[in-house]
Formats: C-alpha cells, structure tokens, sequence
C-alpha cells in the first residue's frame, strides 16, 4: 500500500495535467465543432514544457504509454461478428483488401522515395484503420527512436486533419459519382480516417448512410488488432540480440480481441459497451494529450513536406481503390 501511494503521488501531477487538457479540448469540440483529437495535440504541444518539469513528467509519461493501450484494448467492445454478415462477404473483402493494399502501397511508396519504412508504417496504418487511434496502437509497438514521438505526432495531426477535409468533400464526392445511400455509406466508412468523422459525414447524407458508413468504419477498426500483432511480431524478430524484446502477444492486442470476442457472442450489457466506449474515449484522449506535452513543434516542423505528401499519397490511394473496388463488384 505504501509503494502504491507513493506511486500515485509520483503520477497525480502529469496525470491530472494530461486529464484537464483533454478536458480542454472535449469543450472547444462540443462548443466550435473542432475535433477533439486535434485539440488535444495543439493545446499539449502549447504545454510542452511541462513534460521537462521532474514533478509533472512522470504522469505525462504514464498517460502517453499505458492510458494509450487501456483505450485500445476498450476499442473492442465496439466490434462484432455480426458486422461481417450485415455487410456481406463482397465488400468486407474489399474494405479488408483496402487497409492492406494501402499500408502495402505506402511501404512502396517509402521504398521508393527513400523514406523512413518506420514512418510510412505507421502513417499508412493510421490511414487504411482508424486514424489518430490506430497510429497510437502502431507506435506503441514500433522500436523506440528519438525521432518516434515526433512522427506520431505529425502524422496524428496530419490525419486528422486529412479526415476533416474529407468530411466535407467525400459526400459531394460521392453525389457526383452518382452513388446511392448505401453505396455512399460504403464509400464514407471505407475512406475517411476518423470515426467521428465518418459519423458526421454519413449523417449528413442521410440516417442510412450514416448506419453504413458506421457499420464499413467499425470493420476496419477490426483489423487494427491483426495489424499491430503482425508488428509486434515482426519487431520481435528483428530485435537486436541481447536486446530487450517486446511481448509476443501485447496485453492490450488480447485486451481487444477478448472484449470483440465477448462482444460477438452477447455477453457484454448494452450499459456496459456504453461504458467502457466512453472510458475507452476518454483514455485515448487523454493519451494524445500527454503524447503532444512530449512533443516539440521545431522537431514536428523537421519532418518536412515528404512527409505530407506521403500521407495525401495514401489517402488518394485508399480513396482510388475502395471507389474502383465498388465499380467491379457492382
């Protein structure tokens, strides 16, 4: 008990900062329409000398590491079997195809670019699942490197901002085209990063819409369980001798697909999926708060335009590819 106090003690000070500041953000999403994502990230960049502050840094710390994976692990409890079979086996082929072909396409991209493969990973991932969410679950597993916190950041902030702007062009997008509600909803889910994003864009269209484009968006947060297992395993092998190695199975990967898994079978009450969604919500947020303390906006600004353009690469690519899968499949 008196470790765990002391313990407590050592964390309260990050921890409670981290909290208030996506508190902070929360507000001026409800109140402005901004996401709450982006919020975060700019108000704890703003605050980032509180990260070098010994009394406040060991919170910050805890909130950027393990909040992040409690979040991702509660992710679960929004994903069923049932969505397969609502969906049909046609298009949850083709949404599945999309994240692969596009964190394939952009580890190409990389390759030919020469550009950083870690990067183009983590970014094409966060593309092809669920944005600022899935880049998180990504960098938790990838090699820890000075540049790494940098690179989460950029390509959070460069998402979710990407996801914005399709909101409000994918639905005119789509009318052009001459989609019909469902395909729209297809098209939405399929495409646009963040799920609030895609809640706000099918919504817009119509109810229909929106329940799809859900529906297509959940299917790809599946595939982050899968997507970061392979990572981890992969890491593992390339680990150095004699290096440290990360878990085979991460704890919060088992987290999610046990929480799926009860999810799929009705075990879980409606209360208790709204409760831990919300918790979950909460925890990832809080999570990008204390990533963006960490983080310095001169070392963000070295990126550098490649960078930028890699992530518009993918975005396009993504986009390109669920409109002519939808084209051949009918």
């Amino acid at each position: 008990m008196t470790r765990l106090a002391e313990q407590t003690r050592t964390l309260f000070p990050g921890l409670a900062l981290a909290v208030l500041v996506a508190m902070a953000a929360q507000f001026l999403s409800e109140h402005y329409g901004a996401p709450a994502m982006l919020m975060a990230i700019l108000l704890g960049i703003a605050l980032q000398f509180l990260s070098e502050e010994p009394r406040s840094a060991p919170g910050i710390g805890f909130a950027s590491r393990t909040l992040l994976r409690i979040g991702v692990a509660l992710l679960g409890v929004r994903i069923s079997v049932g969505m397969v079979q609502e969906l049909g086996l046609g298009l949850f082929a083709l949404i599945v195809g999309g994240v692969f072909a596009t964190i394939g396409a952009s580890l190409a991209f990389a390759w030919a670019t020469g550009r950083d493969r870690l990067f183009a990973f983590l970014s094409g991932g966060a593309v092809a699942i669920c944005g600022a969410s899935a880049a998180m679950a990504i960098a938790s597993v990838l090699p820890r490197r000075e540049e790494g916190e940098r690179d989460l950041i950029f390509t959070v902030v460069s998402v979710t901002m990407l996801s914005t702007l399709a909101m409000i062009a994918y639905p005119i997008l789509a009318a052009k085209l001459g989609y019909d509600a469902r395909q729209t909803g297809v098209f939405l889910g399929g495409t646009i990063h963040d799920v609030a994003q895609v809640v706000g864009a099918g919504y817009s269209v119509s109810e229909e819409t929106g329940d799809i484009a859900t529906l297509v968006k959940l299917i790809r947060v599946t595939m982050l369980a899968p997507i970061v297992l392979v990572a981890a395993l992969v890491m593992r092998r390339r680990a150095p001798v004699g290096a440290a190695r990360p878990p085979l199975v991460p704890g919060f990967v088992l987290g999610f697909l046990t929480l799926a898994a009860l999810n799929s079978m009705q075990l879980l009450p409606g209360w208790s999926i709204e409760a831990l969604s919300a918790v979950s919500r909460w925890a990832l947020l809080t999570a990008i708060a204390a990533v963006g303390m960490k983080t310095s906006l001169k070392k963000l600004l070295d990126v550098g335009g490649r960078a930028i353009a890699l992530l518009t690469a993918q975005t396009a690519f993504l986009a390109l590819f669920l409109g002519l899968g939808m084209a051949l499949i009918g």
